[in-house]
């Protein structure tokens, strides 16, 4: 998901260095929506993850 984060951030600035201001915003906009959600889903894993050990059995 961070990948695709990275994407739109360099579609962002290309569009930015060629002069499409509106593409470029929308670019970041949708970077930084990816970003946090990418963000949000591993701290969610982390905790679940972490909590879902329980003591060894034998």
């Amino acid at each position: 998901m961070l990948y695709w984060a990275v994407v739109f951030l360099v579609i962002a600035l290309v569009a930015a260095v060629l002069g499409f201001g509106g593409i470029a915003g929308t670019a970041i906009g949708i970077a930084k929506i990816i970003f946090f959600v990418a963000i949000i889903l591993f701290l969610i894993s982390a905790i679940f993850g972490y909590r879902g050990r329980g003591t060894p059995r034998l």
